[in-house]
């Protein structure tokens, strides 16, 4: 079996302490070789979900009986758009566990796959009342979009509007919720609205999770210029610019060396008329 390389840093302590609980039932050698690669899926999921994907496929031919195992390479699947492997990982990790907390991701495969009536019909089933607050959000949140890959926009407004959305408190996932509410409205026409709601994504937004800083700027007609791209191009520019010069150096001698030459050719032509100038001259004496 192929091993990936893993940092000696990660050592495999990092992972939750539940986690770590599942995999006692391994052998302890087995069980840190696991817990290394978990972490690395972790550590590699948000910049390098390829690199995660990789691991993941590590950990579970160590270790596909656990459930942790399962989730883990469900998430990196789905990560990397392998809508399919994902849903059958959090499928097996779900008939391990028996929980229901992975049911708006498993529904929000089923759109990945292209079939949104199903994660809609999963929307209304007993198991969402089983959620948490932040799974329903999340449930709400892909049931709307649901709606919108069905080309119901205006049921996929009607979908966010919820307690959580008119809350002015701030959870984890408020921001995202405004977010959706706000790309909602924005698509059905009402961009007064939508502005306004983008805003309070912004305010919400404490860690960066969604773009409502560039969407309200798209509205109000700002264009902001990279940066770096712009110390590129300076930079490309004053490359050709030298190279002009390098080039109009090179031309200055070659041109200079052509009048002298020039020259030359036309002190030589001139000499033989003075010659026969002074022949005559020396014959009329």
């Amino acid at each position: 079996m192929k091993r990936l390389p893993i940092p000696e840093d990660v050592t495999g302590d990092e992972i939750d302490a539940d986690v770590r609980q599942e995999l006692m039932s391994l052998p302890k050698t087995l069980a840190e070789d696991v817990a290394r690669n978990l972490v690395m899926v972790a550590n590699l999921l948000d910049e390098e979900p390829e690199q995660a994907y990789a691991y993941s496929r590590v950990a579970l031919r160590l270790a596909s009986r656990v459930a942790a195992v399962r989730e883990a390479a469900g998430f990196a699947s789905y990560a990397t758009g392998k809508y399919s492997e994902a849903l059958a990982e959090f499928r097996a990790a779900r008939r391990m566990t028996g929980s229901v907390e992975l049911w708006p991701i498993m529904a929000d495969c089923e759109r990945g796959l292209g079939r949104p009536e199903r994660a809609l019909a999963m929307a209304g089933e007993p198991e969402v009342q089983k959620l948490d607050k932040a799974g329903q959000v999340e449930m709400r949140l892909v049931a709307a979009g649901a709606r919108k890959d069905m080309g119901q926009a205006e049921a996929a407004v009607v979908t966010l509007q919820s307690p959580e959305l008119a809350s002015n408190a701030v959870q984890p996932w408020t921001a995202r919720l405004r977010y959706a509410y706000a790309d909602a409205l924005l698509e059905v026409g009402r961009e007064t609205e939508a502005r306004e709601w983008f805003a309070k994504a912004l305010e919400a937004d404490q860690g960066g999770t969604t773009n409502a800083s560039d969407r309200l700027a798209e509205l109000d007609g700002v264009e902001f210029t990279d940066a770096l791209e712009e110390d590129a191009e300076n930079e490309v520019q004053a490359e050709a610019e030298a190279e002009v010069e390098v080039k109009d150096e090179v031309a200055e001698p070659a041109e200079a060396k052509d009048e002298v030459q020039a020259e030359a050719k036309d002190v030589d032509e001139a000499e033989p008329a003075k010659d026969v100038k002074d022949e005559e001259s020396g014959s009329q004496g």
